[in-house]
């Protein structure tokens, strides 16, 4: 407690402090019970393409980070190939390909239009998601190949000698060592996902970027919107901190 209260967290605490109080006192919120339930709606769907993206994300990164790490070179070059084209390319540029790319393809054949997929297939929020994950992917495929790497090499071979079956290896032994040593950096790539979900809002997706976006256009104000937009996002980034500290506590430290 003693480091809090240096004089220059003080003066940092009462800058903070006073920052509040102005905002809340002299910028405009009555606009707020009118927008809501628009607000819980957004921010509910950015919290949903948030998880969703980042489990299926994480889900094609795995193989993608093996097949680079220890699979044949017809596994590992595809895999190096899609890493490489998804962290080279920007990610608005591939929600675009896929929204007005695949989104116009699909209309044009009579079986798909006919399908029971078609009223989920003719919205946004598909191509976003689509998007999203298949953009984590690329980029936690590169790390995990990474982690596989850097388990060494010798209690593989001492599991191998053992007679322990591949999958139970990889299982039991490769992927928690694999996933211990980079849950770090899984977090804070877990927040920049959360940072990029307002991209979406660009092929009609309205998540809180947008209701907040819309509130500046309707009511003709800039600031309030933006410093509640601010404050949400922190809030959804504090809860991934949070969260990932608490995995990092529950598993066990890594060896050498």
């Amino acid at each position: 407690m003693r480091g809090f209260w240096e004089p220059h967290r003080l003066v940092l605490a009462a800058i903070g402090a006073g920052l509040v109080i102005w905002c809340a006192v002299a910028l405009r919120w009555d606009w707020i019970p009118q927008y809501a339930g628009e607000m819980a709606a957004g921010v509910w769907r950015t919290i949903w393409l948030l998880v969703l993206s980042v489990a299926i994300g994480m889900t094609l990164a795995i193989p993608l980070g093996l097949a680079q790490a220890a699979g044949p070179w017809w596994l590992a070059a595809p895999a190096r190939a899609f890493c490489t084209v998804v962290r080279g390319t920007p990610l608005l540029l591939q929600i675009w390909l896929l929204y007005y790319g695949l989104g116009t393809l699909f209309p044009q054949y009579p079986w798909i239009r006919n399908s029971d997929l078609w009223p989920i297939l003719r919205q946004a929020w598909p191509y976003a998601l689509l998007a999203l994950s298949l953009s984590y992917a690329g980029y936690e495929g590169e790390v995990m190949r990474g982690a596989f790497k850097s388990v060494p090499p010798g209690q593989l071979e001492a599991a191998r000698a053992m007679g322990v079956p591949r999958f139970t290896l990889f299982r039991r032994i490769w992927l928690p060592q694999a996933v211990q040593r980079v849950l770090p950096t899984l977090g804070g790539e877990t927040v920049l996902q959360m940072k990029a979900t307002p991209l979406v809002a660009t092929i009609t997706v309205v998540e809180i970027y947008e209701v907040a976006s819309q509130v500046r256009r309707e009511l003709l104000i800039t600031y309030e919107p933006l410093l509640l937009l601010a404050a949400v996002y922190m809030a959804l980034a504090g809860v991934i901190v949070l969260i990932f500290r608490w995995l990092e506590n529950r598993v066990p430290q890594k060896r050498a």
